[in-house]
């Protein structure tokens, strides 16, 4: 394992959408967590586009004296990990640490994040130990942390958890990525050298409702499908070719059966045929919505349009005016 310099300050990423109930606990925990740490530290909260009073709650508290809390406010909803990623613009540490701000990931946990990178790893990632969710929200998880898994050939546990630690090189590195469909996880490990992974505790949700419905958890899967890989593509072209062949197959013995027991018993099979029909229909419907995905992600970006827009920052001298107009 490499070694890298010692971490002279920590910036904590925290996107936020419509959490004003959750706020004050995260400021006060977050806040309390980084003291204990030995680095200078800064914790920038991006609003994704809030209807409820969060951007408010958070322009105030980066206008307090001596905050250490910068406010990035976005115009409208572009996403978690779009906001996440405006954050990381903002940042000027040399680890920076994600955060949801529904307090179901601690963030007392952040100085052993901070601990465990300075062993020299470009990414800490976590593990929901005894996770709070539901059936189903475990279940998608687990089906979606297998699928990234076989498509990427890394076999870290947990990817939907976004309690995680990153080098700031790594970050560097994804800032540079222009696709606009990002999942931070995933991007992050492409460029990571050294990896590991820790347990971290996981509290059920006290305030408000998980942001991810089913139709969000099922978009969240279609980006990950068509973001990572082209091997749906690939599978396609082989489930094309059996059944074009299963067909030709059917056909011949459908005429060969016409042949050897007449005409009534082909009158018979007339439902057959339209399932045969109905499944080669099926199967070409699969077919063009996937490729209508890969189309879709092509469209979004040769229009290039930015992943989201930042209509003010508030707190830290404006985060270096923009960090300098993002460079």
């Amino acid at each position: 394992m490499s070694r890298f310099e010692p971490i002279k300050k920590v910036s904590v990423v925290i996107p936020v959408f419509n959490e004003q109930e959750s706020l004050p606990a995260l400021l006060e925990r977050t806040t309390t967590a980084c003291k204990q740490l030995s680095q200078p530290y800064e914790i920038i909260l991006v609003d994704d586009g809030s209807s409820d009073n969060s951007a408010e709650m958070l322009t105030a508290a980066a206008e307090q004296p001596d905050s250490c809390i910068i406010a990035v406010l976005l115009n409208r909803n572009y996403g978690q990990h779009s906001a996440i990623m405006a954050g990381f613009n903002q940042v000027s540490g040399d680890l920076v640490i994600t955060l949801d701000a529904d307090l179901q990931n601690p963030p007392e946990e952040i100085p052993r994040l901070v601990s465990v990178a300075e062993e020299g790893y470009d990414v800490v990632g976590t593990v929901r130990a005894n996770r709070q969710d539901s059936w189903f929200r475990k279940t998608a998880s687990r089906v979606i942390n297998m699928m990234i898994q076989r498509a990427t050939g890394k076999s870290m546990g947990d990817y939907g958890c976004m309690l995680r630690a990153y080098r700031r090189h790594i970050i560097d590195a994804m800032l540079h990525c222009h696709e606009r469909s990002t999942f931070i996880p995933i991007l992050a490990n492409t460029f990571a050298r050294c990896t590991t992974e820790i347990e971290v505790s996981h509290a059920e949700r006290e305030f408000g409702e998980s942001k991810y419905s089913l139709m969000k958890l099922i978009n969240l899967m279609y980006d990950l499908v068509t973001s990572l890989t082209t091997t749906p593509l690939r599978l396609l072209s082989v489930v094309g070719s059996v059944i074009a062949l299963s067909g030709f197959v059917l056909a011949i013995l459908l005429l060969v059966l016409r042949l050897i027991l007449g005409p009534d018993w082909a009158v018979g099979g007339v439902f057959t045929l339209f399932a045969v029909l109905f499944t080669f229909i099926g199967a070409q419907f699969i077919g063009m919505g996937l490729l209508g995905e890969y189309i879709g992600r092509i469209y979004n970006d040769v229009r290039a349009r930015p992943r989201y827009f930042v209509q003010k920052v508030v707190g830290a001298k404006q985060a270096q005016n923009t960090q300098e107009e993002e460079r």
